[in-house]
């Protein structure tokens, strides 16, 4: 590993922070370059469960240096609960996690635009309402407040009372909804600077003299390449780009610095939200998937959608990404079905279609194939050659299908259930 991307293939919830965790154990480095508190990443370690929903899921291994990127929008309320967190569970944090003075910070004003804009459309997007799209837009708009800002308090303040004046404008005219202080917002600024300004540096610079100094550099992104502002969904979408080039984008490292871009995805399809979703299966097989795979939003706590593999989808993600290697993660959901569903094109209008057409996904019929599925427990299984004939079968078409080779295998939730497969050797 020199530089190493890791990026959800789907439509987030892949098991990115499982793999992330996994793949750390050879980094020096983690890095989360994108997104902000909407993701929930989720690590099983000796039977506990951590969800982390801003620090880099890294964390977890001791001597490892996590940094926060410039792409990531930061709550800093939700970001100091997360290090206490951690801190109360015996791990060192602040000694090992790193800010970008340029990453911009999300605050109470934020959340209320989010909220009043998800509920004053006739078309529900399916937010979070964490307040990840209002920091975005402010982000373009040039009136956000970022980390680096709060070491100069004059400006600051200065910045912040102009930018909350349009805000509480917009709150009160045009929603109707209670006016926020400039008092509540440098509180909690300084608060923050209190607890957490000795993390804050220019990482854009750390990260290219750590490329310098041939450190392992590992970046994590988070929800998926389907739900990225550009090449998902549209507007069913984050408001970031969790794709290759928002890694480079939300760290500041260049195309040449990247040696891998690992693909992750579940044996299965999830969505939480509105936007189409052409495999998903009927209630009573969705429901099954859910179930046995906990299907439920680390962050929103809501029931995911479930379906099938997406043969284009993932196609087009390895396309837009570059993707050299792959991760499949719940395999082990899948044990019990009898047959199981792969989609592998799409009928428009009565015309087959290969590829993921993101602009006509709610006029589309998936085609579908089916193999014969497996009852063996597979949990315990650390080798390709270990798994029942007819789950490598269905490995084997993937891989195949999407012309990319599958490099890890992950049969349960804990550190220890995924495996480097050999197949190839």
């Amino acid at each position: 590993m020199g530089c190493t991307v890791a990026i959800g293939s789907q439509w987030g919830d892949e098991g990115k922070a499982k793999m992330i965790d996994y793949l750390t154990e050879d980094a020096d480095i983690v890095v989360r370059y994108q997104g902000g508190a909407n993701a929930g990443h989720t690590v099983v370690v000796d039977d506990k469960k951590f969800v982390f929903h801003l620090i880099p899921s890294g964390i977890l291994h001791e001597g490892k240096i996590c940094v926060i990127g410039n792409g990531v929008v930061l709550d800093p309320v939700a970001f100091l609960e997360e290090v206490d967190l951690l801190e109360k569970k015996g791990y060192d944090v602040k000694d090992r996690l790193i800010i970008s003075d340029s990453a911009h910070f999300i605050l109470p004003y934020h959340k209320a635009m989010d909220s009043y804009l998800e509920n004053f459309s006739n078309e529900k997007i399916g937010t979070t309402m964490r307040g990840i799209g209002p920091c975005y837009s402010d982000k373009c708009l040039r009136i956000g407040l970022r980390a680096g800002d709060i070491f100069d308090l004059n400006m600051l303040e200065k910045r912040a009372a102009d930018t909350l004046r349009i805000k509480n404008l917009q709150l009160e005219k045009i929603f109707g909804g209670e006016p926020f202080t400039l008092e509540d917002i440098m509180s909690m600024l300084l608060l923050f600077k209190d607890k957490a300004g000795s993390m804050i540096c220019n990482t854009q610079e750390y990260l290219h003299k750590a490329v310098k100094d041939r450190k392992k550099i590992l970046l994590e992104g988070a929800q998926g390449y389907a739900l990225d502002i550009d090449h998902g969904t549209y507007p069913y979408v984050t408001s970031s780009s969790p794709t290759i080039g928002g890694a480079l984008l939300g760290t500041g490292l260049n195309a040449f610095d990247i040696d891998d871009v690992i693909g992750i995805t579940k044996a299965y399809v999830t969505r939480v939200g509105e936007g189409p979703f052409p495999t998903e299966a009927d209630e009573e097989q969705s429901e099954r998937i859910r179930v046995n795979g906990n299907e439920f939003g680390a962050t929103t706590g809501r029931p995911r959608r479930c379906g099938w593999f997406d043969i284009p989808l993932l196609k087009k993600a390895v396309q837009i990404n570059g993707m050299n290697k792959l991760a499949i993660t719940k395999l082990d959901v899948l044990t019990g079905f009898e047959k199981i569903k792969i989609g592998v094109g799409y009928n428009i209008n009565g015309e087959r279609v290969d590829e993921i057409p993101m602009s006509k996904c709610k006029h589309i019929e998936p085609i579908f194939i089916e193999m014969d599925g497996w009852g063996e427990n597979i949990s315990k299984c650390r080798s390709f050659a270990e798994l029942p004939k007819n789950a490598q079968a269905y490995l084997n078409f993937i891989e195949d299908e999407l012309n990319a080779p599958i490099t890890y295998i992950s049969v349960g939730p804990g550190r220890e259930s995924t495996f480097i497969t050999e197949k190839k050797q």
